[in-house]
């Protein structure tokens, strides 16, 4: 196993910079699979701790078992502020449809691709009918389901009278639980 380019001091430090900055800041392309092989030799560290039997080794496990919770903990709360500033950034793509974008790591840019996809089709959908006078949001009381067109589909009417569709193959909508369901069953779309 190759030895992390990463330590608990470098986490704590790429933490404190996305906190304290408002960009996204760049990391290096292969942060997620770095961080998974440190958490693993840490653990490896534990394991090999909780095989000595001495009243030494019992406070090097709680100190390590400590660090390990502590790393878990920075690892979420950068994601998490990540998370937030790409969706952000999706939004304002969206919105502004501008093209200077951050690196972002592989990971990301899956989420940021699918968040824009989404954010563009309801933005379309929402403002298109309304301005066509045409509204067909569905009521906040009916539950819903968001699904992928995996196929094309014609305009169709669903059991509740409404207007759906056309929809284009990876078209994205949020549609009521038995009309998704049918769509899903037959392989017309697929569950979000």
């Amino acid at each position: 196993m190759t030895e992390s380019r990463l330590s608990y001091e470098i986490l704590y430090e790429i933490l404190r910079r996305e906190k304290a900055r408002q960009d996204l800041q760049k990391l290096d392309k292969t942060f997620y699979l770095d961080f998974e092989n440190y958490i693993k030799e840490k653990m490896n560290i534990l394991e090999l701790q909780k095989q000595k039997s001495s009243i030494f080794a019992q406070k090097e496990i709680e100190k390590t078992e400590k660090q390990i919770d502590n790393i878990r903990k920075i690892i979420k709360e950068l994601y998490e502020k990540r998370e937030l500033k790409i969706t952000q950034l999706a939004l304002s793509v969206v919105k502004t449809k501008m093209q200077d974008l951050p690196e972002l790591l592989p990971e990301e840019k899956l989420m940021f691709d699918k968040l824009v996809e989404v954010l563009k089709n309801f933005r379309w959908e929402i403002i298109n009918n309304i301005l066509e006078d045409k509204p067909k949001v569905i009521k906040s009381d009916q539950e819903t389901k968001l699904i992928r067109f995996i196929q094309a589909v014609p305009k169709f009417v669903g059991d509740d009278s409404n207007e759906y569709g056309p929809f284009e193959e990876e078209y994205v909508a949020l549609l009521p639980i038995k009309i998704a369901e049918l769509l899903i069953k037959n392989n017309r779309a697929e569950l979000i």
